[in-house]
């Protein structure tokens, strides 16, 4: 354990005006509710999964492939017949 350390932050948090305790308050609350934020978001995953009875919610990566390029060939085609004319 490193005592001056601890010490010297000791010292430097009771230099600290109200206003500056308060905000490093505030810094050190903000961190623990991010890992209380951080647990809820993995139980709400936890709870989607069970829902979904283990099935992976990724798409299909082929079938996006297959139905943007069938889109682009769509606009390319749109753009051709507009050219023509």
């Amino acid at each position: 354990m490193n005592i001056q350390l601890v010490e010297s932050l000791a010292n430097a948090i009771k230099a600290l005006s109200t206003e500056e305790r308060e905000l490093l308050n505030q810094k050190l609350t903000h961190k623990s509710n991010w890992q209380n934020l951080r647990t809820k978001i993995l139980a709400d995953a936890q709870a989607v999964q069970q829902r979904r009875n283990g099935q992976a919610s990724e798409p299909d990566i082929d079938q996006i492939i297959h139905q943007m390029r069938e889109e682009r060939d769509e606009e390319l085609l749109s753009g051709l017949s507009y050219s023509q004319e």
